[in-house]
């Protein structure tokens, strides 16, 4: 139960809470740039931390249920806390917005979709599409972090926005394409 690949997961959301403190608003100067440079380095860790979670547990064919079940949960629970962080600083604002809820509500409704098909025995892979969707809303995420603490650098933010709205259209198509899925399983 506690491999490694577990571990690394369990401490991507153990995380989550450093990761929300060090974006936490405070007065607008030295220290809040500092923040963002230990938030994006720290955010930088947990993707890296998603990344060989995975690849140990097939590597060393460890995978486990414990870590199927959690893995996802991990990756949700970081991008959500970050977008809602985002949000109220206002890293996040006006109609980006949209892309931003876009993103949350999928990750939301997949997640229950998922466990209803899982109660019928019914597996969802993950489509190519999808692993560019979360790759898009990673590097979104990690540039408009990377913004807060380069505010001088104007062309990180507006990256961070473009890549959010990249990442909520490609949410669109495969939160659609497991909703298809779905609904030949709700007769």
């Amino acid at each position: 139960m506690l491999t490694l690949p577990n571990i690394l997961t369990l401490s991507r959301i153990l995380a989550v809470p450093i990761l929300v403190a060090l974006l936490w608003p405070a007065e607008q100067g030295h220290e809040w740039r500092t923040g963002y440079a230990l938030a994006f380095g720290l955010y930088c860790l947990m993707g890296i931390t998603d990344y060989f979670d995975g690849y140990l547990a097939r590597a060393k064919g460890t995978v486990s249920k414990l870590g199927i079940f959690l893995d996802p949960i991990a990756d949700k629970i970081m991008v959500g806390a970050v977008i809602l962080m985002l949000s109220a600083t206002h890293d996040i604002h006006g109609p980006h917005i949209i892309a931003a809820m876009v993103i949350l509500l999928r990750e939301i409704a997949v997640s229950g979709l998922r466990e209803f098909l899982a109660g019928l025995r019914v597996s969802v892979p993950v489509s190519q599409l999808a692993k560019w969707k979360t790759t898009c809303q990673l590097v979104a995420l990690g540039a408009l972090i990377l913004a807060g603490a380069l505010p001088q650098w104007h062309f990180i933010h507006q990256v961070g926005l473009a890549t959010l709205w990249a990442a909520a259209i490609l949410t669109l198509i495969t939160g659609w394409d497991y909703l298809r899925v779905g609904i030949k399983h709700m007769d």
